[in-house]
């Protein structure tokens, strides 16, 4: 049995495996408490989740949205408003410059950059080509009976779909693919909780050449609709900060939608009664996605610095405080999500998990990683006749043995291996 209050969240891989029985513990004690190690506010509840993100987040920066308290803050807050102290660091903080953790005017100028190159027309254009990818891949493995999925099928749908919507060259695709597929270590990243001042350095020159070359050769793609773009005043954006968006969205469209499907996979294999009834009814397969972001969530947390006294759930919250919202917690709060860890997507609110976030950060790629999602799993179905979780990898069902990825950040399977019966 864990003793979660001597565990480190942020450091301790085992609460990794564990992450449901965490946050269950500390909700029981408070939706929001001072967890001991980092002095971080670490928030459970989905109400004081929904407070943080909607009502109350003008009392929070976004600048360790990703980081939490590692590495700590590189000045000490002083005073009741920190936000121009805020301001004055953010070019010795990591993760700072992407849009994930953007404050105020600047993040809504550049969510507006891409909201607008979002349009229907495009989306519609890349769930076509979502189908003929699919299809494709599914002839690669389908005929062998088994595969392992992220590998063989996840990574490269998430990776060709977000190169397709932003007009990655056709001939470079192959090559994306074998990079995202290298260690942390060889991309000029790093591993497990260790971070450093941008972990998407590695895609910088990649991408700012694909826009270079945009503006001097126009192409039907959205990253030539990028680098013409201007903000709503008519300003024109800098080539870095057009580098910076290009890569965050490729970096963020990839990875999300690639654990997704596999978690997927995961419930469709140890819960045979449900891939019946999907088979039976495929147009409850948009549900069954909502339901698995509830249970499985990729991104298992997300965090705010309080640049002004506050408070949240009745908890008083000093200035300079960090707050983490555990998305786990709030998708299994009971009081949100009766028997939260039954899986169940006939809930009445089953669309009301956080796990794209919500308010003014709210995922812009959402109806992406759904639609995309939704086209693996409904050709998958239509193509076998049973889908099983491969006992010989993870143990029969009754004791399953998933590796899960060891940090605070993100919350995905390690390798899934399943077979299949073809129709």
């Amino acid at each position: 049995m864990a003793d979660f209050d001597k565990q480190d969240f942020f450091t301790d891989p085992a609460i990794a495996d564990d992450n449901t029985g965490y946050v269950a513990h500390m909700r029981s004690k408070c939706p929001v408490l001072r967890e001991p190690h980092h002095g971080v506010f670490m928030v459970t509840g989905y109400d004081a989740a929904l407070e943080v993100l909607g009502t109350r987040s003008g009392s929070f920066s976004s600048a360790v949205a990703v980081t939490g308290p590692i590495p700590p803050l590189p000045f000490t807050p002083h005073g009741d408003d920190i936000r121009e102290q805020v301001r004055e660091n953010r070019p010795n903080m990591v993760w700072t410059e992407h849009l994930a953790t953007m404050d105020g005017e600047e993040h809504a100028k550049n969510r507006a950059l891409i909201q607008q190159l979002l349009t229907h027309k495009r989306l519609k254009a890349n769930e076509n080509f979502v189908a003929g990818l699919v299809i494709r891949l599914v002839d690669a493995v389908i005929d062998k009976g088994a595969c392992e999925i992220t590998e063989d099928f996840a990574h490269a749908l998430s990776t060709l779909v977000i190169a397709d919507l932003l007009g990655v060259p056709e001939e470079e695709h192959a090559g994306l693919i074998d990079l995202i597929g290298l260690p942390p270590t060889q991309m000029g990243g790093d591993a497990g909780h260790k971070v450093q001042a941008d972990p998407l350095t590695w895609l910088h020159d990649r991408f700012r050449g694909y826009l270079l070359d945009r503006k001097a050769n126009p192409r039907d793609d959205m990253m030539t609709d990028l680098v013409q773009s201007r903000y709503k005043d008519g300003s024109e954006p800098t080539l870095e900060r057009l580098t910076r968006l290009a890569c965050f969205l490729f970096g963020a469209g990839q990875d999300t939608s690639a654990r997704l499907v596999a978690f997927s996979f995961r419930v469709l294999g140890d819960q045979p009664e449900i891939q019946a009834q999907l088979r039976a009814e495929p147009e409850r397969i948009p549900d069954f996605i909502e339901e698995v972001l509830r249970m499985y969530y990729p991104v298992k947390t997300l965090s705010r610095l309080a640049v002004e006294p506050t408070e949240v759930a009745g908890v008083a919250v000093p200035v300079g405080a960090i707050l983490t919202i555990n998305t786990g917690g709030a998708n299994h709060d009971p009081h949100r999500f009766p028997d939260p860890e039954r899986f169940d997507f006939n809930r009445p609110n089953v669309r009301d998990h956080i796990s794209f976030s919500r308010g003014s950060h709210a995922c812009l790629g959402a109806p992406l990683a759904r639609m995309e999602v939704r086209v693996a799993l409904e050709q998958f179905l239509s193509r076998t006749s049973d889908i099983r979780i491969s006992e010989a990898h993870h143990g029969p069902r009754e004791s399953r043995r998933y590796a899960c990825e060891p940090t605070y950040l993100l919350s995905g399977l390690q390798a899934l291996h399943v077979e299949w019966d073809k129709a």
